[in-house]
């Protein structure tokens, strides 16, 4: 390697011990820094405290125009850099250039009489006397060339010209180092950049593939998806129940830059004030009854991905205040620990509620709001789009029928305008629930029809509204008792959290349920 072996041979001129200790100590400094900026002022400024002199300057080369230039933020000192910021040179003038016409370090001792002075290029880096250039050649060519001025004479002398000889080739590599790393980090984040786009690109074609909607209301869903999957900042997920929010959530996290990492979800308002603690921040042995493990958070286990805070409206206080902090620090503190852990998640948060009522009821942390409602996504409810009905009916069907292993022959138009009129109060999770009753009463290869989907649906009038209940006539189509009590019941459940505002403990409370029972049922009837 010819670099190595002039570098050796440099090495060779250097016999005082302190030279060879400083060169050592010199080279490894410069060799472990990777940023260009900051290497080269590092350069500079070490070189110059070594040399005792009242500048360094490295000067890079820039093949295509034939010039040296002094990079930008290169310089440690703000009175240098400021006067030689934008100074270029070219190769065949001055005295950068005799260092690089004779490829070896130059001793000058007084700058203005030697003949490759030029008094219009060497006095723009301040006034000399005394000088020092060595190129900086490595193995993949000369880079550029290294100057140490003084404006005493005799400053400098062999031993300072063997030194910067020697040191120039370490320096030459780790600046084509730095290089390398900086091409390496550019390409690093265009790679990201085009992998973000593709994704993106993608959910356009899929529709982010679970979510099914053609309308305009759905359309401004999809670009407002879209647009918070291109960015980092938290996303708040607006929506009556049973809209679809979680799928919502997961679409932005599968078109974001986090798709490769976890989707985690937390229901914050199906836990105990104590469990949900545990649950989103871990905890230490014996924080808890029983806990004999140190178990992590979902903050921890979602590093690197996405964590959905549902129903974040129901979060108590205490752990509105927690909650902030991650989001300000991104540190999270388990139950029984005092030491914070660093974790990397974006929060996405949904709720069924107006949560800027909340904050003016005092019952939501205004600091918090401002912090999860950064970007918002209101999901419409299914009665405002109508259009989407059919299509979201007929996938429903179909995912029914494959996991019941069966074969229907579709939905006959009857049943879908029935569908269509019907206002939906439990939104996409009831229509859901109906097609999988309706496939489970339709005989293998049948058509779903209106007979087969539940009893407040076949006695819905003209305008979406059910009408008096026909008793069952000869071809047994009322429905049982049973069937027509969870009709009553679902629709009863639905008005009175609408009228709760979605609070499931308010509503609970109204229906004279426990909120565990109020739960059950919003499941059992596709109403969450």
């Amino acid at each position: 390697m010819p670099g190595f072996e002039s570098f050796s041979a440099s090495v060779r001129g250097i016999t005082d011990a302190d030279d060879l200790r400083l060169l050592y100590e010199l080279t490894g400094d410069f060799g472990s820094i990777l940023e260009l900026d900051a290497l080269l002022r590092s350069v500079n400024e070490k070189v110059r405290q070594a040399f005792d002199a009242e500048s360094s300057v490295v000067l890079l080369l820039d093949e295509a125009g034939g010039e040296l230039f002094v990079p930008a933020g290169s310089e440690p000192d703000p009175a240098v850099e400021k006067r030689v910021q934008g100074l270029r040179f070219p190769t065949d003038r001055g005295l950068a250039a005799s260092a690089l016409e004779h490829a070896r370090p130059v001793l000058i001792d007084d700058a203005a009489h030697d003949p490759h002075f030029d008094p219009e290029l060497d006095r723009r880096l301040g006034p000399t006397k005394n000088l020092l250039y060595a190129p900086l050649a490595s193995p993949r060519g000369t880079i550029g060339v290294i100057t140490m001025r003084s404006k005493r004479a005799g400053a400098f002398g062999e031993r300072h010209l063997a030194f910067l000889g020697a040191l120039a080739g370490p320096i030459a590599i780790a600046i084509d180092n730095a290089r390398v790393h900086e091409q390496l980090r550019r390409s690093e984040t265009r790679l990201r950049t085009e992998v973000g786009a593709l994704r993106r690109d993608l959910a356009r074609r899929d529709r982010f593939e679970e979510i099914v909607g053609s309308g305009p209301a759905m359309r401004e869903v999809f670009r407002l998806m879209e647009r918070a999957a291109a960015s980092a900042v938290p996303v708040l997920i607006e929506g009556e129940s049973g809209t679809g929010k979680e799928l919502v959530a997961r679409g932005i996290h599968r078109a974001s830059e986090r798709a490769d990492g976890p989707f985690l979800t937390v229901r914050c308002g199906a836990l105990s004030e104590s469990l949900l603690e545990s649950e989103l921040f871990g905890h230490r042995p014996g924080a808890l009854p029983g806990a004999t493990d140190d178990e992590r958070g979902l903050f921890e286990a979602a590093n690197g991905g996405t964590l959905l805070l549902d129903d974040v409206s129901e979060m108590p206080p205490s752990l509105q205040a927690k909650c902030l902090r991650v989001l300000q620090e991104g540190e999270v503190v388990a139950v029984g620990d005092v030491h914070p852990r660093r974790v990397d998640v974006r929060v996405l948060s949904a709720t069924n509620r107006d949560l800027r009522a909340e904050v003016s009821a005092s019952r939501f942390r205004q600091d918090l709001y401002h912090r999860i409602a950064v970007f918002a996504v209101r999901v419409p409810p299914l009665r405002e789009r109508r259009e989407d009905v059919s299509l979201l009916a007929a996938r429903m069907a179909a995912t029914a029928a494959r996991r019941e292993d069966r074969k229907i022959g579709g939905i006959d138009p009857e049943a879908v305008a029935v569908l269509e009129r019907y206002d939906w109060p439990g939104n996409v999770g009831e229509l859901a629930n109906e097609m999988g009753r309706a496939v489970a009463l339709t005989g293998d290869g049948e058509a779903i029809s209106v007979r087969h989907l539940s009893a407040h649906l076949q006695n819905l009038g003209p305008e979406g509204v059910s009408g008096p209940v026909a008793p069952a006539g000869p071809g047994g189509r009322a429905s049982s008792l049973r069937q027509r009590r969870a009709a009553f019941e679902a629709r009863y459940i639905s008005e009175v959290l609408r009228q709760s505002e979605g609070n499931v403990s308010r509503a609970a409370r109204a229906l004279g349920l426990s909120r565990v029972t109020l739960y059950k049922r919003l499941r059992e009837y596709g109403i969450r």
